[in-house]
């Protein structure tokens, strides 16, 4: 299909053609989530740590004869039921990350970009940059297109100017076309394209 290309400043700068193949698929819900949830479980550090009874340092005498006291019978201080003992099954460190196909993945991103196109929230722009790296300027440029919050994806290399403008505006985030992710297309509300982008993405997925 075809979609109307734009300039920062807003004005047209001709049309292009979107592959269906990339931009026209039914968006599946559980595809997204299976994908987001890869992504976070891979961000996860894992190093939340407890120390159990073995890494405690204290005594490892028994505290009192086992018969005579009237108490119950206890061996090592270390243990989970006194003030300073080990947690029992307490945390460890360890990685969140689980296994998603290559296929999938790609899947979801395919679907990420066609959902979206289908909810209108698909700017293709014939490039990302700026003269120079004003961060007024560009939020003025933004406002006019409307974008409060958005994703910029550009080529291979992407603008320096434009790069250094937009990173101290909420909500903006830049990415080159090799970077882009599902997570980050989902969680802002405009995915914002370059020509050079979608050619990339196309190629991509040839």
């Amino acid at each position: 299909m075809d979609l109307k290309v734009t300039t920062l400043e807003g004005k047209a700068a001709g049309k292009v053609k979107l592959s269906d193949t990339v931009f026209g698929l039914e968006p599946r819900q559980d595809i997204l989530q299976r994908m987001v949830r890869w992504q976070l479980a891979r961000k996860q550090q894992g190093t939340h740590k407890t120390k159990g009874r073995s890494e405690i340092n204290r005594t490892g005498a028994k505290l009192f004869r086992q018969k005579g006291t009237g108490r119950a019978r206890h061996s090592s201080a270390r243990a989970p039921q006194f003030r300073g003992g080990g947690k029992a099954h307490g945390p460890v460190v360890r990685s969140h990350e689980h296994g998603l196909p290559k296929k999938v993945r790609a899947l979801a991103l395919r679907h990420a970009l066609s959902a979206k196109l289908r909810d209108e929230d698909l700017i293709v722009v014939d490039e990302i940059a700026t003269k120079e790296a004003k961060t007024k300027a560009l939020s003025g440029s933004l406002e006019k297109l409307g974008l409060s919050n958005a994703l910029f994806i550009g080529g291979a290399e992407l603008d320096s100017n434009f790069k250094l403008a937009a990173r101290n505006i909420p909500n903006i985030d830049v990415l080159p076309v090799q970077g882009i992710n599902v997570y980050d297309i989902l969680r802002r509300g405009k995915l914002v394209l370059s020509k050079a982008a979608v050619e990339a993405l196309e190629e991509r997925f040839k």
